[in-house]
């Protein structure tokens, strides 16, 4: 058994100052993309990048290259929305994966600095198995996916190869996002800090404004 309850529940209760952050660094680049996408005559819900994202993967996983399903697919952000990766909803950076790759990449996603790769996707997709240590997650999870070394290692490269290929004809965006990412990114940490310094200060004041009897729990 690999999953420890105590450790999720302990994670579950530390984390909400951080998802209320985090949500509001999700809607301001979503607030970006939009001005981005219109300034740029082409937006991810256009018929025209439907057909691209189509084109290029089918109704597969963008990563696995397995059959997708409908309750079990996500849309997927190559360089991933958060506040260290930055990324965008934009043309040549969203496309869908399967549910269980869209949560592996998040390892990976969400470290302040990559080693394997400049990019989420790039190093997710780096891990082969002979780059980390024994018990890296990312690397055993390709293992599961593919047990054999040498499919493993040819299919990982074709899914970048893909990637890059279906990325060419948004470069534009991706180039924009790449040299506006550096001025985003600081206001993002702006936003991050004061939305975690308000939901703090407002839920101290507030609980304490409670009368409730505690003295019935002691």
């Amino acid at each position: 058994m690999s999953f420890d309850s105590s450790q999720a529940l302990r994670k579950a209760t530390g984390r909400a100052k951080s998802d209320v952050a985090n949500k509001l660094v999700s809607m301001f680049l979503h607030e970006v993309s939009r001005r981005a996408c219109e300034a740029g005559g082409c937006s991810v819900s256009s018929a025209n990048y439907l057909a691209s994202v189509l084109g290029a993967f089918g109704h597969r996983c963008l990563y696995c290259n397995r059959n997708l399903e409908h309750d079990r697919a996500a849309v997927e952000h190559l360089d991933g929305m958060n506040r260290f990766r930055v990324g965008l909803h934009v043309p040549g950076n969203v496309a869908v994966a399967c549910r269980r790759c869209n949560s592996e990449k998040r390892r990976d996603d969400q470290k302040p600095v990559l080693h394997l790769a400049p990019t989420g996707w790039g190093a997710f997709l780096a891990h082969d198995g002979t780059r980390c240590h024994a018990g890296c997650k990312t690397c055993n999870y390709w293992a599961s996916v593919w047990p054999d070394a040498s499919q493993r290692c040819e299919s990982l490269l074709g899914s970048q190869v893909r990637i890059q290929d279906f990325r060419q004809p948004f470069a534009k965006y991706i180039s924009w996002s790449d040299h506006a990412r550096a001025a985003i990114q600081s206001k993002v940490e702006i936003l991050y800090r004061a939305c975690q310094a308000f939901a703090t200060n407002e839920i101290e004041k507030l609980t304490s404004q409670l009368t409730f009897d505690f003295a019935a729990l002691e």
